[in-house]
């Protein structure tokens, strides 16, 4: 599975800046934002103002891995309370 990396101007707390993303972690990005009722600005001018160090699109990669890997952990959990009750 191969995603190509695509470069993205966005508006960050007021500053446009470009961020290079693989159309996966955009997908992620959107739907995540979607999910919070919240602009894709908005989401990552919280990502960029939580970022201890490393560049905006590492910070963003590892923001959405982040949010799936709780999502599954979730999912796990209440699938094995449902089997316990």
């Amino acid at each position: 599975m191969k995603s190509q990396v695509a470069k993205r101007s966005i508006v960050v707390a007021g500053h446009k800046t470009s961020v290079s993303l693989e159309d996966a972690f955009w997908n992620g990005l959107k739907e995540i934002a979607g999910r919070r009722d919240i602009t894709l600005s908005d989401l990552v001018a919280a990502i960029d103002a939580q970022r201890h160090h490393g560049n905006l699109s590492s910070a963003i990669r590892l923001f959405v891995l982040e949010f799936y890997r709780h999502q599954g952990e979730q999912e796990a959990e209440h699938a094995k309370h449902s089997k316990a009750g």
